[in-house]
């Protein structure tokens, strides 16, 4: 560091804070270094905070965050918060324009604080059932939007309408699963660029003695072609839904039958921003052999978390 009076390079002085201190050899000022802007002021090196992000990134829970990095409980829901809101602003803005060929759309199921059945009149309402909604180009597998909420009409209306802001204005294919509000939504947003499709898939009832949390037997699949004149060849949601598994087996909040689910919809809906933000931009996919974002042509190299903290 450069004195500011005297032009001169000063010596290091101890740190205080996590921050280095210098004093000029010549005036005998005493400088602090600059606090780093990526962590938006707090006291966290860098470093440390990078470490936190990658481990919760990996299917970590926060608790063992806590024992791994010694750092604070509330340290770390507060650094999440922080970069769920970053990974936001970069989908926002980097998710413009997209040319796609098929889309396909799928809801996970997650829930914050109970389940939705013991949650009461004068509970806070964002508690119970939380979907996350997806839609993922077939291709590239890049994340176009998500949107969390209900289950609901105005939920999915959010979603479309996010999915027309991020793909280009040529006409693609999308499909989705069964759910009933995708067809009003789709048709109302998205009628002057896609040909739209369901696949409906209908599943046996559970025999006696089967298991409670058994997944269910596929019993048949149904095709309904909804609007335009959709390739039945692309109509398809095995991708999204293989994205659904990677959301559950790499984020704690969503492993089933344990006691990692979220307990406040902030840092449910900052864990999930920043887990889709990391998937199109720095988690390299098998298949592909690089990341998602590179396939689709917006990204030019693999982003490391803290490329993804200084982004935005």
């Amino acid at each position: 560091m450069t004195c500011h009076n005297c032009r001169t390079e000063c010596r290091k002085f101890g740190k205080r804070g996590n921050r280095q201190r210098y004093q000029c050899s010549q005036c005998r000022k005493v400088f602090t270094d600059a606090r780093d802007n990526a962590l938006d002021g707090m006291y966290l090196p860098v470093e440390k905070a990078e470490q936190a992000l990658s481990m919760l990134l990996e299917g970590t829970s926060v608790s063992s965050t806590v024992r791994l990095t010694g750092l604070n409980q509330r340290t770390i829901l507060k650094l999440l918060v922080l970069a769920g809101e970053k990974a936001e602003r970069i989908m926002a803005d980097k998710l413009r324009n997209v040319e796609v060929r098929d889309v396909e759309c799928d809801e996970v199921w997650s829930f914050i604080g109970k389940k939705q059945k013991r949650v009461r009149p004068e509970d806070n309402q964002l508690l119970g059932d939380c979907y996350v909604f997806v839609g993922i180009e077939r291709h590239s597998k890049l994340v176009l939007n998500i949107a969390i909420g209900k289950r609901d009409q105005q939920t999915t209306d959010v979603f479309i309408e996010g999915i027309r802001h991020a793909t280009a204005r040529g006409r693609f294919q999308i499909t989705s699963d069964g759910f009933a509000c995708y067809k009003p939504a789709i048709s109302n947003t998205l009628h002057d660029r896609c040909d739209f499709a369901q696949l409906i898939k209908v599943y046996r009832a559970a025999s006696e003695g089967e298991g409670r949390y058994s997944p269910a037997e596929v019993q048949s699949v149904e095709v309904v072609p909804v609007m335009g004149q959709p390739d039945p060849d692309r109509i398809c949601t095995s991708i999204v839904e293989r994205s659904n598994l990677s959301l559950r087996m790499g984020l704690r909040r969503f492993t089933r039958l344990t006691n990692g689910f979220s307990k406040k919809w902030e840092n449910h809906c900052a864990a999930v921003m920043l887990w889709y933000c990391w998937y199109n931009f720095g988690r390299v996919h098998k298949a592909l052999r690089t990341t998602p974002a590179m396939a689709a042509g917006i990204a030019d190299h693999i982003w490391s978390v803290r490329e993804l903290l200084e982004a935005a």
